[in-house]
């Protein structure tokens, strides 16, 4: 049997962070950081999801997902978080945002989502990431806002140019191509249900 997956939750709020770290423990592998040094101290290869806050005590969420970034670590990261929005998120390197208040099925569709992801070659999780920031700032923004801000033009025509790349190489994959990924399909639905 394959190893849970490991989620991080980043919180300074103690008593959120172990409702959360509770909320997953029946599912995944959780660790629990209270701090930004404390998260990235539990940050490693092993990490498969990061649900961080943006308002550390010390150093902002924003620091440390630049930090997991950098590292390039392989994980998704979900701002999970108090602060709305802004056009500024645009440029944070997150793959989903979420406001709190969180429910406990949100919560772990999250992580659900973020883990499916994964399973993506990096052009198609790029795409998942972009698609989420732009629904994220459209939750907030008047379409005269969005209209008027530059990043927000960019990253709508990042999405574009990415969709079609996408779409080309689906597009190029031949009938037999098509027939090998629903008999893999197939082949493991059948070995599921037994």
């Amino acid at each position: 049997m394959p190893e849970p997956a490991t989620v991080l939750v980043v919180e300074d709020e103690r008593e959120l962070a172990d409702l959360f770290a509770d909320w997953l423990a029946d599912s995944y592998d959780v660790r629990t950081a209270y701090s930004a040094a404390d998260a990235l101290e539990e940050l490693d290869e092993a990490v498969d999801v990061v649900l961080l806050d943006r308002r550390l005590p010390e150093r902002s969420g924003d620091d440390v997902l630049d930090t997991i970034r950098e590292r390039g670590l392989d994980c998704q990261v979900a701002m999970v978080t108090a602060v709305d929005p802004d056009f500024d998120t645009l440029e944070l390197g997150f793959d989903s945002y979420v406001v709190k208040p969180v429910e406990r099925d949100e919560l772990e569709a999250l992580v659900k989502q973020l883990l499916a992801r994964s399973l993506y070659n990096e052009e198609v999780q790029r795409y998942f990431a972009l698609a989420s920031k732009r629904a994220t700032i459209e939750t907030t923004k008047t379409d005269a806002e969005l209209a008027g801000d530059d990043r927000y033009q960019k990253l709508c025509e990042d999405i574009r140019e990415l969709r079609s790349e996408l779409d080309q190489r689906v597009a190029d994959l031949d009938d037999e191509d098509f027939l090998a990924v629903f008999h893999d399909l197939q082949t493991r639905d059948e070995a599921t249900s037994d």
